[in-house]
């Protein structure tokens, strides 16, 4: 039998987890579509590939995102047992919503919006985070990646595919060059791993530490920290073997189709790109976005601007990148008022 505290943190952890298996599903797209593009990787072998890497980055390398998702935006004094629930129910809805829909959905931008709701409800919005380092982050690594993509194409991708020489041509069969495109897949799990696993363990140790009545220190904040991972992070590679194929088809095959040497230098550019702003400052930000503004620079390079912007899937990617972080702050506003209301909070 649950103790009484047990029973009552079961149900954000059950939430988080459900969370974490929507994000994997979307996950999946930005770290295996060149790979499965290229058509190196059966879709069989992906998921637990993807969610041992994930696994690996989250624990190495996603402390400081977890801290800017559980304290930079909602105080963590806030961050009660309802209300947790209502912020990570609200974010696996509208990346369930974008799952369903084939689309690759920005976790963390589905993350920050469904801690904004609340935050905004209950006025204690931390705003100077959020304007002048997540957000512009989000508008700038999708353009960096997009602008070296495109570069790097012209001067090298371009002039390498057009030379007719037997290694090249031969590089789809050689298993050393399918190898180093899954190793940097995994690069890019990897990344996905120190960053959007961040997105429902933030919360949790945020919750934890209130609803313990742990002091906030190093060593408590480090050890919910790995505990929320160790459950959390699993469900990743859940949610890629249940909805990751529906989702790593879109970028993989409908934007534009690459080959070896074109998913390579996607991974490798948005991969460093995550890492950068895992590490450096733990801003939670969007692969989904800085994979796809790659691709869709090679399909610029390969079929120019005007066939790129005129195909179905890629005004379909831009729609939904509105609307579900939107939807995951409307949600999350609209339950807490509710909650607030009934007594619940």
């Amino acid at each position: 039998m649950f103790s009484p505290m047990m029973s009552i943190l079961l149900l954000p952890f059950l939430a988080a987890m459900f969370l974490a298996i929507n994000m994997g599903a979307s996950g999946t797209a930005p770290s295996f579509s060149a790979a499965y593009g290229a058509r190196l990787i059966r879709r069989e072998r992906i998921a637990g590939l993807f969610g041992t890497f994930v696994f690996a980055g989250a624990l190495v390398a996603g402390k400081k995102v977890a801290l800017t998702v559980g304290r930079g935006i909602l105080p963590e004094d806030v961050m009660g047992v309802t209300l947790t629930t209502i912020i990570l129910v609200s974010v696996a809805a509208s990346l369930l919503m974008a799952n369903l829909l084939r689309v690759p959905q920005s976790t963390s931008q589905a993350t920050v919006c469904g801690l904004v709701g609340p935050a905004v409800y209950f006025g204690v919005l931390k705003t100077d985070k959020l304007l002048f380092e997540i957000i512009p982050m989000w508008l700038v690594l999708p353009l960096v990646s997009f602008g070296l993509t495109l570069a790097i194409g012209r001067l090298v991708y371009v002039p390498l595919s057009k030379r007719k020489t037997p290694w090249l041509s031969g590089l789809t069969s050689r298993k050393v060059v399918s190898a180093i495109v899954i190793v940097a897949s995994c690069y890019v799990a990897f990344a996905i791993g120190s960053n959007n696993v961040a997105n429902a363990s933030g919360p949790i140790v945020a919750m934890s530490l209130g609803e313990l009545g742990q002091s906030a220190s190093e060593a408590n904040v480090t050890l919910l920290m790995i505990l929320a991972t160790l459950m959390i992070a699993p469900c990743f590679a859940i949610g890629s073997s249940l909805l990751g194929s529906r989702v790593v088809s879109t970028t993989g095959r409908e934007i534009v189709e690459f080959g070896p040497l074109g998913g390579t230098l996607v991974a490798l550019i948005t991969a460093t790109l995550l890492l950068f702003a895992s590490v450096s400052r733990g801003i939670p930000t969007s692969l989904v976005q800085m994979n796809t503004a790659a691709i869709m620079a090679l399909g610029v390079v390969k079929e120019g601007w005007v066939p790129m912007l005129r195909r179905t899937s890629v005004r379909k990617l831009l729609t939904v990148w509105v609307v579900a972080p939107l939807m995951s702050l409307g949600i999350a506003f609209a339950v807490t008022a509710l909650a607030d209301r009934l007594g619940l909070l």
